[in-house]
């Protein structure tokens, strides 16, 4: 057979479902190869970015991994930036391209660029496939690495001339090894140190929204009633409704969360990125006692430096811990504070729930209406930009992986490419991207390829014509902002032309109803509201007054 067709083969006998993509001239072989394949369904995209992320998404919602596809050159690049935001925001994740014939790599010659070489900063590994007879060692390895933790990206290049070359081997047949686990004696440590806490609280990250990890981080949370503080990406490792979720935490400024952290006399970090909130912003002094459990040792850092390593799989240390609780029959601390922040936090998120207003729309409101219109299971997915803050804040959770924001490369662009493979993976469920006007727009082909896939979802449009987040950050510091400002498309006309439902709502009152009707009505849905930015600022003052108290 030829080699393309083992390559399809080995992606198949690794469980490799979709690949998304944009294919050229280079990976033609490849292309008429998946073509035969009755396991791989091939989506096709307006654009490489929005295939690695819906490559990106798929990883995260199912814990394995898609592919995005792009040809050699400017199809590769295109490819960079969702690659690199799924490696930073732990997604596994396979990027496939193509490359001119060997005979020409080592001189000047059309469209050929050292792509591996290339995508080695945002990978955890990338590699070129020079016979064809390593392909089934490749593919193998490749899925082994996107998804050990930290899972993340794997790029393989495949060229054209390889490609076309016959073959006699078969693929590997995978092998799923269990993940090692800590020692009874240092975990014996760790809970010697809760032991002696007073305020003890955790600060849970990307890590906690494995599956088996939330399970065993709500069991530990029911034994003990210690709080939650988690990071954006890790909303819903905890139910929004359980007396312990303190709310999340990494808006840059302080918040009342802080306070929690700020008192506690033992922080137990869980599967803690420390690209998404940095430890100087919750331990500017580098005082705090810290317990780090988590699938890898600790980044040194000043600000981070752990008394105790956790290290193996989270959601078995988690389970070693309850067993000690268990033995001892239980713990007692002082949270009687945490449920003090909690309150104050759930009085913050409800103040405009009920708003008549019209013309703008507040961000509180548009988030409480968001709410309450998705189901637990349902899935919000949120661009970058200025709304990103007012989720962090404002939108919770209760099961893991319902809440999907970009919090570790923090691109833009990603929600709506995201919802259509949110779409793919839970079609019973409803979707809702969350998108800037700035955001929305630089992936905005897209539009056709949900309504090509007749994609269930909507997407609500923030309008500000503005880049909010950068003019809310710069107002912050210098007290004023530079131009930002643009135009925007007629929106309804936009909505008609690649075939989706078209609302817009200025009226606050009248946001839930408009939503149910996208979410009601037969394929995707665009809903754009004049959003009032003007409460940035307010937030701002809001934070301010909180710091001013810690």
């Amino acid at each position: 057979m030829k080699a393309s067709d083992l390559f399809v083969k080995c992606l198949e006998a690794e469980g490799i479902e979709y690949i998304f993509g944009v294919p050229g001239e280079e990976n033609a072989d490849f292309m008429m190869s998946l073509e035969a394949s009755e396991r791989i369904r091939f989506v096709l995209t307006r654009h490489e970015q929005g295939a690695a992320f819906m490559a990106e998404v798929y990883g995260r919602l199912t814990g394995m991994p898609a592919a995005c596809l792009g040809t050699l050159g400017p199809g590769a690049t295109n490819l960079i930036t969702g690659v690199a935001d799924a490696n930073m925001d732990r997604a596994p994740l396979l990027v496939l391209t193509g490359q001119g014939t060997t005979h020409r790599l080592h001189k000047e010659s059309h469209q050929v660029m050292d792509v591996v070489a290339m995508f080695e900063p945002v990978t955890k590994w990338a590699e070129t496939v020079r016979t064809a007879e390593a392909i089934p060692e490749i593919v193998r390895k490749s899925v082994g690495i996107a998804t050990t933790e930290k899972p993340g990206a794997v790029h393989i290049e495949l060229p054209e001339d390889i490609a076309a070359h016959e073959t006699d081997v078969e693929p590997l047949t995978p092998r799923r090894l269990r993940r090692p686990v800590p020692d009874d004696k240092i975990v014996d440590q760790a809970f010697e140190l809760l032991r002696g806490a007073q305020r003890p609280v955790i600060l849970a990250g990307n890590g906690c929204i494995r599956r088996r990890a939330s399970r065993q981080l709500k069991l530990f949370c029911e034994r003990t009633g210690i709080g939650v503080v988690s990071t954006f990406m890790a909303k819903g490792c905890v139910d929004l409704d359980a007396d312990y979720c303190l709310f999340t935490a990494g808006l840059g400024a302080r918040d009342r969360v802080n306070l929690a952290i700020d008192e506690a006399d033992l922080v137990i970090s869980l599967g803690f990125d420390m690209v998404e909130y940095h430890p100087r912003l919750w331990n500017p002094n580098a005082d705090k006692r810290i317990v780090h459990a988590d699938f890898l040792p600790a980044e040194v850092d000043a600000h981070y430096h752990p008394e105790v390593e956790l290290v193996g799989d989270l959601a078995h240390l988690l389970w070693m811990l309850n067993e000690r609780v268990d033995r001892v029959g239980g713990l007692a601390f002082d949270l009687g504070r945490q449920r003090a922040l909690r309150a104050e936090m759930i009085t913050d998120i409800g103040e405009h729930d009920g708003d008549a207003t019209e013309g703008l729309i507040r961000p509180q409101k548009a988030l409480a209406d968001a709410r309450a219109v998705l189901e637990p299971k349902d899935i919000l997915l949120s661009d970058v930009g200025a709304h990103k803050m007012w989720i962090a804040r404002h939108y919770h959770c209760h099961t893991p992986n319902t809440c999907l924001i970009p919090n570790g490369f923090c691109s833009m662009g990603f929600a709506l490419p995201g919802a259509i493979a949110a779409n793919l993976v839970h079609p019973e469920r409803r979707i809702l991207a969350v998108c800037g006007d700035a955001g929305f727009l630089m992936n905005v082909q897209e539009m056709e390829t949900a309504k090509r896939l007749g994609s269930q979802l909507t997407a609500l449009v923030w309008e500000d014509r503005e880049y909010g987040l950068i003019a809310w950050k710069q107002e912050n510091t210098f007290g004023r902002h530079t131009d930002l400002s643009f135009d925007n498309p007629d929106w309804p006309k936009l909505a008609e032309a690649f075939g989706w439902n078209g609302y817009t709502c200025t009226r606050s009152e009248d946001l839930r109803g408009v939503l149910e009707a996208s979410f009601e009505a037969d394929g995707p849905s665009l809903v754009v509201i004049p959003i009032d930015y003007r409460e940035n600022r307010l937030l701002t003052q809001k934070l301010g007054e909180i710091t001013a108290t810690l």
